[in-house]
């Protein structure tokens, strides 16, 4: 008698009943210029100490904690030195978010290549905050560009280091709200962007003030160029996030409860399958994934169908469920539909009188 794959499917389970608590407690990584040289993790702004770093740097890290992440990961580099040093420390670690409080225009440039690669390459989910970035064009960077923040203790805060504050309220929110429209009650004003809409629009995350605050324009990555496996819904950073969640949950438990433990036979597939959209009606529970779309995993016949004629195998007459069913050796190959819940940010109310 078949068993099935009860353990995995506890751990999918958990992992979707945990979504939301686990969406609000995102890692930050801060690349700093300092003397001293030692990578320091905090979990509370409590151990902080001043000897750590300089003082600059200090507040640096005090700020990472404004949105209450569950890390702050504080990765020094010379004065002179290259950052690719520090990227070369935090690709071997986990975290969500990063940020450059200093950051030139070179440090961009670079952290933007760096992301780019490990998502792509390495099928990480790093994602930056980086200031007035060009045309980095992709839903793992975050270009900000609104600049003259001045605070109500009537201090200045760069672009550069109101970044750090971003990528803190990021990881910090759940996925139960969008940071469309988040206020921050501590600025007193911007340099106010002239076409706010058209900023969007290119890819820009802004700061409006409406008079009474200031607060995020509308939470959107640098993604701009539309594809039909990356729509225009990959240019929201909560979307990103929640299918960053959902493709890490994913691998993980597949690496770690599947890989060596079952034989890759057509019946395993189709449990792993069954394990994995039950963890989406989960989530479609948890208000995640949209109730009504189509939050399916199947086995993926047309890649099944070239690997079998790329390994020789004449597949001309061979049924779909033949192809279904075939040895694809040590590969598993599925495929499937997400919908995401988006939230609530536009509104268009006509009254007639």
């Amino acid at each position: 008698m078949v068993m099935g794959l009860p353990q995995i499917e506890i751990v999918f389970r958990t992992l979707a009943a945990s979504a939301i608590e686990r969406s609000e407690r995102g890692v930050i990584s801060l690349i700093l210029r300092d003397t001293k040289t030692a990578v320091k993790e905090y979990k509370s702004i409590d151990e902080v100490k001043d000897a750590d770093f300089s003082a600059n740097n200090i507040k640096h890290i005090k700020e990472a904690f404004y949105g209450t992440p569950s890390k702050v990961i504080a990765v020094p580099i010379a004065a002179d030195g290259p950052v690719s040093e520090a990227l070369t420390v935090l690709k071997g670690m986990y975290w969500n978010y990063l940020a450059m409080p200093e950051a030139t225009a070179a440090d961009v440039t670079d952290i933007v290549a760096f992301i780019k690669g490990q998502r792509t390459l390495k099928k990480k989910i790093f994602k930056a905050v980086l200031p007035n970035a060009t045309g980095p064009d992709h839903e793992g960077i975050i270009n900000f560009t609104t600049t003259g923040i001045k605070m109500k203790d009537g201090t200045d805060m760069t672009t550069e280091a109101f970044c750090v504050r971003l990528a803190s309220v990021f990881a910090g929110l759940p996925f139960t709200r969008s940071a469309t429209y988040y206020v921050f009650p501590d600025v007193a004003s911007i340099q106010e962007i002239d076409d706010p809409d058209e900023a969007i629009d290119s890819g820009q995350l802004i700061l409006v003030n409406d008079g009474k605050k200031v607060k995020i324009g509308r939470a959107v990555n640098s993604l701009v160029t539309f594809t039909p496996e990356k729509h225009r819904e990959f240019s929201k950073i909560r979307i990103v996030e929640i299918l960053d969640m959902v493709l890490e949950d994913i691998r993980e438990t597949f690496e770690n409860e599947y890989i060596g433990k079952y034989e890759n036979s057509f019946q395993n597939k189709l449990m792993f399958v069954t394990v994995v959209n039950a963890y989406f009606q989960v989530l479609v529970i948890e208000n995640v994934l949209e109730r009504e779309g189509e939050n399916r995993a199947r086995i993926n016949g047309p890649a099944q169908k070239l690997y079998l004629e790329s390994m020789g195998k004449d597949t001309s007459e061979m049924s779909e469920g033949q192809i279904l069913r075939a040895n694809t050796g040590s590969n598993v190959f599925l495929a499937g539909n997400l919908s995401v819940l988006d939230a609530m940010e536009d509104l268009k109310f006509d009254i007639a009188i």
